[in-house]
């Protein structure tokens, strides 16, 4: 299994010169994936908007606190003291009765399971957080169904660089196992998935949320 961690978005530089030039669309087993400009403008990778969940989500990872300001860390964390992420704004965070943070100068960090509202953009704080150490979530469903895919590791390869480089941090991780190419994002409703479905095509890339709707 390979994996991808996106710090910024990168040029594509003679992959994406290729993809031009071919301008056709394709499926699994095909030679290379379709490119933006076979699909429709609002269809695109970088355009999909997928609509809040109307319930509560829970996400797992690193509360990163500056000065008051609290993030959530779904992705990676780069190491350093103290620790730094791209994550998703908290509203309402407090550390208040909240045990197993660490503290460098004016941060203060944590690892936990944390529930809220998504509106897309902050993820607002309604219940206390769990420590990740003590938290026991549900096992995923497998969105595959246990099938394989059958995308070949070049072309597994080349869309996820084209990935990488054009959702840059907003995608979380970007990975390839058992023939497909698994994008994991903040959060998706479908839209997320029906983009990648438009430019690859059906069965290439799997897109998992890092949030998950609890109600």
């Amino acid at each position: 299994m390979s994996s991808s961690r996106v710090c910024r978005p990168v040029a594509l530089g003679a992959v994406a010169a290729l993809l031009l030039l071919t301008g056709c669309t394709s499926g699994p087993g095909s030679s290379a994936p379709p490119t933006s400009t076979t699909v429709p403008s609002d269809m695109r990778l970088e355009e999909a908007r997928p609509q809040p969940p109307e319930g509560r989500v829970i996400g797992t990872g690193t509360v990163l606190d500056r000065s008051g300001s609290a993030e959530l860390c779904l992705g990676a964390v780069r190491e350093s003291d103290p620790p730094q992420c791209d994550g998703v704004a908290l509203d309402g965070w407090t550390w208040d009765g909240v045990d197993g943070g660490e503290v460098s100068g004016e941060t203060r960090w944590g690892a936990y399971a944390v529930t809220g509202n998504w509106d897309g953009e902050r993820l607002t704080v309604t219940a206390p957080p769990a420590l990740l150490a003590l938290y026991d979530p549900p096992a995923p469903e497998d969105p595959t169904g246990g099938v394989d895919g059958t995308s070949t590791p070049d072309e597994q390869d080349r869309v996820q660089n084209d990935i990488s480089g054009r959702l840059g941090p907003a995608a979380l991780s970007v990975s390839t196992d058992r023939g497909y190419v698994w994008l994991q994002v903040v959060w998706d409703d479908g839209t997320v998935q029906d983009a990648v479905d438009a430019e690859y095509g059906d069965g290439v890339v799997i897109v998992t949320s890092a949030l998950r709707e609890i109600d």
